[in-house]
């Protein structure tokens, strides 16, 4: 279960949304929260992530600012 790693991390630093691993063996999802949280959560995600995970590629997409966060918590989706 790496992404437990990921939702603790998330915890941790406040932020909401899921992750999920792919078919592909790739890792997608969302994180919400001001905007030095989820830039810490980034930075994690890149450099750290899961003691079992190897980081080869990052990429986020869609990033915005929005008014209300559409999640209460942070969550492994399967």
């Amino acid at each position: 279960f790496p992404n437990q790693y990921t939702e603790q991390e998330a915890k941790k630093l406040g932020v909401v949304g899921w992750v999920k691993n792919t078919s592909q063996g790739t890792v997608t999802g969302q994180v919400q929260g001001p905007e030095e949280q989820v830039n810490a959560m980034k930075s994690w995600l890149s450099k750290v992530g899961s003691p079992s995970s190897r980081i080869d590629k990052i990429n986020f997409s869609n990033e915005k600012e929005i008014s209300k966060l559409d999640f209460s918590d942070f969550n492994t989706r399967y």
